[in-house]
């Protein structure tokens, strides 16, 4: 065993943590540093073994400190575009809690450590629910391990197609976002419509008092009849995960 074998090893360690260390499931507050460590530690032995031969003999010290930035910025970009599906469910919370009238109620969401509407964080731990159930977390180590095969060791670069597709990812997070929340957009406009036409026909009436409760209501009511179709849409974005995070490597390779 040369002493790169070791340092490879340690590369993959960097490119795996930053990827998980994105992810709301695995850097959530309520999971110890330690288990995170551990889970890093034991999917780069996994990883590094079945890797082609990486030979960095001739290296200095320079160059090996730059590949571990390297990796691990290939690592949080990975993540970042992993964990898409997710700011588009916080993007979609906020929005239902505004047509709800909810947006003064912010709770403590243990996935992001922040505190978020009651949507976003019920949409939140909808969405982790979904990745485990449907072994998501399984097919996004595949996709990871694929990314080698695309993108080796300090074979990283910027290109323009890589910007192209992440600004395009990210104009698809909001265009999901609205998706999701469709519904109560729906039902908001009907009842600003209905209390619209109401404070025209009885102008003693306080209309913006009034339609609180019915705002309230109404989006609390649809909000539990389309959470089937909600779940629906974010298993269909979270099956897109592992292909996006290969596509994304693909790109950072310049292919």
């Amino acid at each position: 065993m040369t002493w790169s074998e070791p340092i490879v090893w340690m590369l993959v360690f960097a490119r795996v943590s930053a990827l998980l260390g994105m992810l709301p499931m695995f850097s959530a507050s309520y999971l110890p540093v330690q288990l995170r460590v551990a889970l890093g530690a034991l999917l780069a032995f996994f990883t590094a073994s079945v890797l082609p031969p990486v030979h960095l003999d001739g290296l200095g010290v320079g160059a090996v400190v730059g590949l571990f930035a390297m990796e691990i910025c290939v690592g949080l970009l990975l993540g970042f575009i992993g964990r898409m599906v997710f700011f588009a469910l916080d993007i979609a919370g906020n929005i239902m809690a505004t047509q709800m009238g909810l947006m003064m109620t912010l709770d403590f969401n243990p996935l992001s450590s922040g505190r978020s509407q009651a949507p976003g964080t019920i949409l939140n731990f909808l969405g982790v629910t979904l990745f485990m159930s449907l072994d998501m977390h399984h097919w996004l180590l595949i996709g990871f391990q694929r990314t080698y095969d695309l993108l080796p060791i300090g074979a990283a670069h910027l290109t323009g197609a890589l910007f192209t597709s992440t600004i395009a990812k990210s104009a698809w997070m909001f265009v999901a976002a609205v998706q999701i929340s469709a519904p109560l957009i729906a039902v908001s406009f009907v009842i600003s419509l209905v209390f619209s036409v109401l404070g025209r026909a009885v102008p003693q009436m306080n209309v913006f008092g009034e339609s609180f409760a019915f705002r309230i209501l109404g989006g609390l009511a649809v909000f539990g009849l389309t959470l089937n179709l909600m779940a629906q849409h974010i298993s269909n974005y979270l099956h897109q995960l592992p292909e996006d995070i290969v596509r994304v490597a693909q790109l950072m390779a310049g292919r």
